[in-house]
């Protein structure tokens, strides 16, 4: 189902006011996953309560932390269907899930935060979730 343009502009501008970057189509999906340089963030955006209420607040929350990956971009689940299908695609072992965060490292996923760990949770303890993620990527390498 799509849903009007107009009522989910504010939930798109939550993120792009800081800094994600939106991605619409499969083609602009496949560009950033092409980059496979360093850390990055893919959003799986959704209309429902758990991305207003927790999701959205605490990745911009987190997004705030000097440890933050060095892009993050979103798409929007049922809104953007191609492009949520082609971020999609490239987990197959992740089971789909709106709201939710895929941390990259060199272009391989590292940590997939799933609606399951968002929902019920306030935009603080996502926050966290997100930053200690952050950290361990930050972390050198032992061994």
């Amino acid at each position: 189902m799509l849903y009007d343009p107009r009522m989910v502009a504010p939930m798109r501008a939550e993120l792009s006011s800081a800094g994600v970057r939106e991605l619409t189509t499969a083609a602009e999906v496949d560009a950033f996953m092409a980059d496979t340089i360093g850390t990055a963030l893919l959003i799986i955006n959704s209309v429902c309560g758990c991305a207003a209420g927790s999701a959205r607040p605490g990745v911009r929350r987190a997004l705030a932390h000097p440890l933050r990956p060095a892009r993050a971009a979103t798409v929007f689940a049922g809104q953007d269907p191609e492009a949520t299908a082609r971020a999609r695609g490239y987990f197959p072992e992740l089971p789909p899930s709106s709201p939710s965060f895929v941390l990259l490292k060199d272009g391989r996923p590292v940590r997939y935060v799933s609606r399951q760990m968002i929902e019920g949770q306030d935009p603080e303890r996502v926050s966290a979730i997100l930053v200690a993620a952050f950290q361990e990527l930050a972390a050198p390498a032992v061994g």
